[in-house]
């Protein structure tokens, strides 16, 4: 299959099958704190899209063309955390001087992303699937959409839970981890048909 032909079957499975907030359980921790509010589950959500496509699209291209002439895949986690790092903090400046109430508003969850294990694992996903630029490219900006899409899901179950009731014992925490699981069970339903769809 050429890399052209692989970019849709990426794409849906990053979004929605191979989700990597719901289906894979990475990146829970900005998932958890900025889903309260849809302007900044917006804009975590817009933040992590750039990051995760940029740094799939720099990590590749590290990783063939000076860490494998020179023997240093070894070192792929520690450099990949270091450019993902420099990409968040090109994001922090720019939204603090273009957008400083969404800079707010963010708070400690925007420099996260440079933690953030999803981010990490779509660009050393790519290098062990063996993508060429363009399906690692799109396997970062399909990751991305599948983590805005759960943060805005997400965004919509939490303020249903705001009008819910719970037991005294579910109240705050654990009844939202409870919803998250009910969210995630849906898009299990969605496994297997990328290899219907697209084999």
């Amino acid at each position: 299959m050429s890399d052209l032909a692989k970019i849709p079957f990426i794409l849906f499975t990053m979004i929605l099958t191979e989700n990597y907030v719901l289906v894979q359980f990475l990146g829970i921790c900005p998932f958890l704190g900025v889903s309260q509010n849809l302007s900044s589950s917006l804009g975590m959500s817009g933040a992590v899209i750039f990051v995760m496509t940029l740094a799939s699209a720099a990590t590749w291209a590290i990783y063939t063309y000076l860490m494998v002439p020179f023997g240093l895949e070894y070192l792929s986690t520690i450099i990949f955390i270091l450019v993902i790092a420099a990409l968040v903090q090109l994001v922090e400046i720019a939204m603090k001087k273009f957008l400083p109430p969404l800079y707010k508003a963010l708070g400690i969850y925007l420099p996260l992303i440079t933690t953030n294990c999803a981010v990490l694992a779509v660009t050393l996903l790519n290098i062990d699937e063996g993508y060429g630029f363009l399906p690692a490219v799109a396997d970062g900006f399909g990751a991305g959409v599948g983590f805005a899409l759960a943060l805005v899901l997400f965004c919509g179950v939490r303020k249903a839970l705001d009008r819910a009731r719970p037991p005294k014992a579910f109240e705050g925490l654990p009844i939202t981890l409870v919803a998250a699981a009910f969210t995630s069970m849906a898009f299990m339903g969605f496994s297997g048909m990328a290899e219907s769809l697209f084999g």
